[in-house]
């Protein structure tokens, strides 16, 4: 089940679910805006021959952090990782999912490629993959409304929600843009 505005301000007043900063207007009938924050990383494209998923990342993005107010140039073709302005925190009942916005879609802006569910019991800033599939350079200004995020409700708590010490949450805390901790996992 979708939760509509009317819950939605209810969990987020109450602290049921974490959405720091909130400001009310960011509610949608069924979703609730979320902002885009100050840290990106970009691909080191020009340096590397390839990207394997199993070696620690740090070679492969380098860290912009732009000020508010100024843009974000995101060219034709580019992907960058942002994160979201606020701290989201699911309880372990509810799961949230990020969509992009419609009017940032029509200008040719993707801000998820796979990443767009958020576990039950996870709390931090919520990555963005950001994808230029237009022509132009599109720029973009840390506080724009990104995405909107929309919360459904489980048929019962999870049991071993996100952070629980058997799963080995590695994004459960986060702030700003992380980038990937796939090499953390096995084959």
């Amino acid at each position: 089940m979708i939760l509509s505005d009317v819950t939605l301000r209810e969990y987020i007043s109450s602290g049921y679910i974490t959405l720091d900063p909130y400001e009310p207007d960011l509610v949608q009938p069924a979703s609730v805006d979320v902002r885009l924050g100050t840290e990106f990383r970009v691909m080191r494209n020009s340096r590397l021959t390839h990207i394997d998923p199993f070696e620690p990342q740090q070679k492969l993005m380098d860290i912009v952090t732009v000020p508010n107010g100024e843009p974000f140039i995101l060219h034709p073709g580019e992907f960058a990782l942002g994160h979201t302005a606020e701290i989201i925190g699911c309880p372990s009942d509810i799961v949230g999912i990020v969509n992009g916005k419609s009017s940032l879609g029509r200008l040719g802006i993707q801000v998820h490629a796979t990443a767009g569910f958020i576990d039950p019991g996870f709390k931090g800033t919520v990555v963005l993959e950001l994808s230029n599939v237009a022509n132009l350079p599109i720029l973009l200004r840390p506080g724009m409304k990104i995405a909107q995020m929309v919360f459904q409700k489980l048929d019962r708590p999870a049991e071993r929600p996100y952070g629980h010490p058997d799963l080995k949450s590695k994004y459960q805390g986060q702030q700003g843009a992380v980038a990937s901790k796939y090499d953390q996992n096995t084959l």
